[in-house]
């Protein structure tokens, strides 16, 4: 490993320690994680896009398991500023525009659940660039909610992301903050492999906790 990239790790892994919110949280099996380790293990130096926050502790595990060079972009943050600032309609513009990453240069994608608190618009935009920038072969992993949540008055419940904390390689910690945004409503599976082309479903998985798991791979 260069030393600067291990500098980068260790600074990405500092800022981590900054996030607010609590640092417990309910554990969970994945099934699409080992899949998508597995896709990228026999890759020299994978390069590896994570849509955020910023986690230390997924840093230096995707560090070590895959010795990948790693890039977090926390699209997180520019859905809480686009809320805050009443400018959720630039939001699709925004991010046509928010990888400077080359096309085909991006081994994997880690989308966590973001695609649950986007509107159309701005999911079909954010796909359309990821989809742009994995490379063929490539891999993406995202999470979905499956059914429409509330409270037993039948109101939505306060808005809150949820922190994905990698505990091994298959279970994942599940940690709750503050968001500006509440997800929307759930997506079709037909609408979501329709938005990602041309990747194409690998596997997928409905889980106890709720969440719809997709792994994708780009077609040679």
């Amino acid at each position: 490993m260069a030393l600067s990239d291990l500098f980068t790790r260790r600074r990405k892994a500092e800022d981590a320690d900054n996030d607010t919110g609590p640092v417990d949280g309910p554990v969970y099996p994945t099934k699409a994680l080992p899949k998508f380790l597995n896709s990228l293990g026999s890759r020299p130096q994978p390069i590896l896009l994570d849509l955020g926050p910023v986690v230390g502790q997924n840093v230096t595990f995707f560090g070590e398991q895959l010795g990948c060079k790693i890039f977090v972009e926390n699209v997180y943050k520019d859905i809480d500023r686009h809320v805050r600032e009443g400018k959720l309609e630039e939001l699709p513009a925004f991010l046509e525009k928010r990888f400077p990453q080359e096309d085909g240069s991006v081994d994997g994608v880690l989308c966590w659940d973001i695609f649950d608190y986007l509107d159309k618009p701005s999911a079909q935009a954010l796909a359309r660039q990821l989809a742009r920038i994995v490379r063929p072969e490539g891999a993406l992993l995202a999470f979905f909610w499956g059914i429409q949540q509330g409270t037993p008055q039948g109101t939505p419940p306060p808005p809150e992301y949820t922190r994905y904390v990698v505990v091994d390689q298959t279970t994942l910690q599940h940690r709750p903050y503050p968001a500006a945004a509440g997800k929307r409503k759930p997506l079709l599976n037909r609408d979501i492999e329709l938005m990602f082309a041309p990747l194409r479903v690998a596997e997928q998985f409905l889980l106890k906790s709720n969440v719809r798991e997709m792994f994708f791979r780009k077609p040679r």
